[in-house]
């Protein structure tokens, strides 16, 4: 691949995996449609709560590709990127990690407790600067990552910190659908701009 060439983007889903009216799906739909390579990282093959599970299932998804990639994570996504960056190393050019959940508290009911997080490696959060530029898309009022609870992980990882407004955990459950911002943010990160002034930071799409 030439090193001019667009990176691949991956898409790095939560623990609910591929959702079909998802941002991240629609997502893929558009870049692909407009002739972008993109790669979905696809649903894990065995417990789907075992950290080691998803990050090889990220490892592999990668290890497939030539040239360069931006990862676009969302949710738990988010938390398997971070880890996978701890344990491996590819040629990423940025990561857009959408809303993390903050697995090291107690999450709304449904979702596994943090003892259970815990118990299969997801805790605690690793808070070390990333190798790789990225951008940190926050809510005002995600019930799944208090906003300073994610500002705290943002500089943790070095990342450039998005405040998008209330816009819940940017799932379908709280509205979304496209989320048409991700695409301005992916070409930041592939222009390598990262750390420079952004423009709107709305959300974009609908809520």
């Amino acid at each position: 691949m030439s090193p001019t060439a667009e990176p691949t983007v991956v898409i790095v889903p939560g623990l609910r995996d591929h959702v079909t009216d998802h941002w991240q799906t629609l997502l893929a739909e558009r870049l692909a449609e407009a002739g972008r390579t993109v790669r979905t990282v696809p649903p894990a093959a065995g417990n789907r709560l075992d950290l080691d599970v998803r990050v090889g299932s990220l490892d592999a998804t990668l290890a497939l590709l030539d040239g360069p990639v931006v990862l676009v994570a969302h949710s738990a996504g988010v938390i398997t990127t971070v880890h996978w960056a701890r344990r491996h190393r590819a040629d990423v050019r940025g990561a857009l990690l959408a809303t993390p959940a903050d697995l090291e508290t107690p999450l709304p009911d449904g979702h596994p407790t943090p003892a259970e997080l815990a118990g299969h490696g997801w805790t605690p959060v690793p808070r070390v600067p990333l190798p790789f530029p990225s951008i940190v898309a926050a809510s005002a009022d995600d019930p799944l990552g208090a906003p300073e609870r994610v500002a705290e992980l943002a500089r943790g990882w070095g990342s450039r910190l998005v405040e998008l407004g209330a816009v819940g955990h940017l799932n379908p459950a709280s509205g979304y659908g496209e989320w048409s911002q991700a695409e301005e943010l992916i070409r930041v990160l592939e222009s390598g701009t990262a750390s420079a002034p952004l423009g709107a930071t709305s959300a974009g799409g609908h809520p």
